[in-house]
């Protein structure tokens, strides 16, 4: 079992940037991949990004390529996403989540993430 602790949200005007953290404990971090999933209010979960275990292959959803950037440091078991040019929309809680059975897709179903964190509030004022 895995557990994820996240940090770094926080209330920022639109155009701003924050960066996400995750905190892994429990498993062997270097060999699982990690996501992140937003959910914002009446809205169901949906799909930010990927990371593969080594860090080498990442996966974005449109809404957010080109704006985000989600990196690992296994070294101190932590996932990063890095968020930049912020949009009201973009207004959500923050999930972190662990995939340890199989590094394959589909990649964007929260159904294959086993393990998840609380959430870190990102609130994007225009």
């Amino acid at each position: 079992q895995v557990q994820l602790v996240e940090s770094g949200g926080g209330l920022v005007q639109a155009g701003g940037s924050l960066r996400l953290s995750c905190a892994a404990s429990g498993r062997t971090f270097s060999s699982y991949a990690m996501g992140w999933f937003r959910q914002a209010p009446g809205k169901e979960r949906e799909f930010v990004s990927r990371i593969s275990a080594a860090g080498r292959t990442t996966y974005y959803a449109d809404s957010v390529k080109g704006r985000f950037t989600i990196s690992r440091d296994n070294a101190k078991n932590t996932v990063y996403l890095q968020v930049n040019s912020l949009k009201p929309e973009d207004t959500a809680v923050y999930y972190c989540a662990a995939d340890t059975i199989i590094d394959g897709p589909p990649y964007d179903n929260a159904d294959k993430y086993d393990s998840w964190g609380q959430g870190t509030q990102v609130t994007v004022s225009s």
